[in-house]
């Protein structure tokens, strides 16, 4: 989470980097930087960063070597390759020379590793409030490559795009959300590592007290039943990450979740696994998972 602080970039009192000049000050995972040029070169290893600068129209010189989402497929061949979301290939990093690495999420704790080869920014964005952080950064890469016009545009259409989904949701009863990853199933509620679907949309939970924990509350199919929801919101982290494990349809159906209001009314949505799981802070990825929410609920009166 950001703190209020200023910080500096892994020991650096200020970022120089190549290009036009474009002073600013931005707002990082570890405070606010200064930044004293746009930089030229980019070298990139969070999913949500690579989603959020797609939309502005920034070109990533270094891309991990699985972008995810087949709808960043398009950026495949336009950069090089320089390690994963969680490793960076440190060789192939310095033989890119980049002006400035960005890390988030996963990858943040690489940043030590990274700083050696040039400096870097940790834009990691988690919790109850990531609606607000997309936004900030959103507005940090508007000032830091001269998109400001973009990034406020985006802004405003996810605004848009929530308050659709929060009106289709309006008045129609409690949620929960699930992960499934293979047979195993956690929950989360407010105030969670997904929190922030129910603080962005004023969606009740069917269980107010769900362990806040990174990976969820362990649940088991008693759980569901217990709880019974009205909507169930189902992330399928086998989908997400490619696995061939059993998908969350499968683990779902059977007898103790089929006697839930949301299993008997087919109010159950699939989120989009990758945009909810891996790109999660992405400003188009966040769109879509909106507007896949608000399709479901828009199905029902």
């Amino acid at each position: 989470m950001a703190k209020t602080k200023t910080a500096t970039i892994v020991g650096l009192l200020a970022l120089v980097l190549a290009g036009a000049v474009h002073a600013a000050d931005i707002s990082t995972a570890t405070g606010t930087v200064s930044i004293e040029t746009t930089p030229a070169k980019i070298a990139v290893f969070d999913i949500a960063a690579i989603d959020t600068l797609d939309s502005l129209g920034v070109k990533i010189a270094g891309l991990p070597s699985n972008l995810y989402l087949p709808e960043l497929a398009h950026l495949k061949g336009g950069g090089t390759v320089v390690g994963d979301i969680f490793e960076p290939n440190l060789e192939a990093l310095s033989e890119l020379d980049p002006d400035l690495i960005i890390v988030g999420g996963r990858s943040s704790p690489q940043v030590a590793a990274t700083a050696q080869v040039a400096p870097t920014i940790d834009m990691t964005m988690d919790g109850d409030d990531l609606v607000s952080q997309v936004k900030t950064r959103l507005s940090a890469y508007g000032t830091l490559f001269g998109k400001e016009a973009q990034a406020d545009a985006a802004a405003k259409a996810l605004d848009t795009v929530i308050g659709k989904a929060r009106n289709a949701a309006a008045g129609k009863g409690t949620a929960l959300i699930i992960m499934t990853n293979g047979p195993k199933v956690t929950a989360y509620g407010p105030g969670s590592r997904f929190g922030w679907v129910h603080s962005a949309l004023d969606l009740p939970p069917a269980v107010p007290d769900v362990e806040a924990a990174t990976h969820g509350e362990a649940i088991s199919f008693e759980f569901i039943r217990k709880a019974n929801p009205d909507w169930l919101l189902v992330l399928d982290r086998a989908a997400a990450i490619g696995s061939e494990d059993q998908n969350a349809r499968a683990t779902l159906d059977n007898e103790l979740v089929a006697e839930t209001t949301a299993w008997k009314k087919d109010q159950v949505i699939y989120l989009p696994a990758g945009d909810f799981y891996i790109a999660a802070g992405g400003v188009q990825a966040m769109s879509r998972v909106f507007t896949a929410i608000t399709e479901a609920y828009s199905r029902t009166k």
